[in-house]
């Protein structure tokens, strides 16, 4: 484990904050070993999952069905002491079934008055299943919610209470009767975490487990008071200069009509990253360094975060896609080549 005394930047934090982040370090190893009594496998996934909560992100799950994302995210939910609403979506979803609306009701004075009744978006942490299968109006109401941490119904904005976690899902096979999210609404999201198939051991422990007995409950492991108090550490954990450089000069490369970018990249990629993109590298990388119980943000973890974060920010050519060359691909060059001037 890092020390409070490797480095100048450390000194920064107070003592308080370096044992808070051992606390934190200890929260999320008890976290992994909870979930993991119910969910096999899928370690990165958990990782990325908690950054974004620690960072005050929103994720972007992609995966075909059947890989528990549901499960997971309402036994995140449950471990840290957190309402959880899933919100089905679907072509017929209107704007109001998310945030709620106003319902005529007689009131205590027997006169009837209209009342604001809470949609499900109301939670602490909201699974959006399907996201691109509702219409564009529908989803902008919750990304309005994600960005604003409010809704606006009749007029009327509400306030959305903190922990507040969106974490949308995509089915990548599935595109047939889908309204896919513009590149302007993907970029309001913090990762893309992108779920695979378990291998053979894991698939033969899905089995064993989900065909027995009920699931267990799980230990109740933080509560929102304390959530809010780690958001508040990431944001004050360290970074060197050289970390600011690598994340800036990263993106930028991404840019086919910037100057840095190189060659090969300029046919393959239509739009690059925006500086909202430096800023999640960023926030990422402090939240994973207090997660491992860092005291300062090192390259490895913007080096871990960089495909999460820039991969659905980056928007290739038909060129690129006529040669099978997707922007997770062009994400790993990038990293390889960074690295290598750093």
């Amino acid at each position: 484990m890092s020390q409070p005394v490797a480095s100048t930047a450390t000194e920064r934090l107070s003592e308080n904050d370096v044992q808070a982040i051992d606390q934190l370090r200890e929260a999320y190893a008890r976290l992994q070993k909870e979930l993991g009594r119910v969910i096999v496998g899928q370690h990165d996934v958990i990782e990325r999952l908690a950054i974004c909560l620690f960072a005050r992100g929103h994720g972007l799950l992609m995966g075909v069905p059947g890989l528990a994302k549901t499960l997971l995210v309402s036994k995140l939910a449950e471990t840290m002491s957190l309402k959880f609403n899933r919100i089905q979506f679907t072509p017929d979803l209107m704007p109001m079934d998310i945030t709620g609306t106003d319902i005529l009701q007689e009131g205590s004075s027997g006169k009837r008055e209209f009342q604001f009744v809470h949609g499900p978006v109301f939670a602490n942490i909201v699974l959006a299943d399907e996201i691109n299968r509702a219409p564009p109006k529908t989803q902008a109401a919750m990304l309005e919610a994600m960005q604003e941490s409010k809704v606006t119904v009749v007029g009327k904005a509400f306030k959305l209470e903190p922990p507040f976690l969106v974490l949308a899902t995509q089915n990548p096979v599935e595109q047939e009767g889908t309204y896919p999210l513009p590149e302007a609404q993907l970029d309001r999201f913090m990762f893309l975490i992108e779920l695979d198939y378990p291998n053979e051991e894991e698939e033969i422990r899905i089995a064993r487990t989900t065909t027995g007995g009920a699931f267990p409950a799980l230990n109740h492991l933080m509560h929102a008071e304390e959530i809010i108090r780690h958001q508040d550490l990431v944001r004050r954990v360290p970074v060197p200069d050289h970390i600011y450089q690598y994340a800036a000069k990263l993106v930028r490369k991404t840019r086919p009509n910037g100057s840095t970018a190189p060659a090969w990249l300029k046919p393959l990629v239509a739009w690059g990253a925006g500086p909202r993109a430096v800023q999640y590298l960023i926030l990422g990388a402090k939240a994973r360094a207090a997660l491992m119980g860092s005291y300062m943000v090192r390259l490895e973890d913007l080096q871990e975060v960089a495909a999460p974060v820039l991969t659905h920010r980056i928007i290739t050519t038909f060129a690129a896609q006529a040669e099978g060359i997707d922007a997770k691909k062009i994400v790993r060059r990038l990293i390889e080549e960074t690295n290598s001037e750093a």
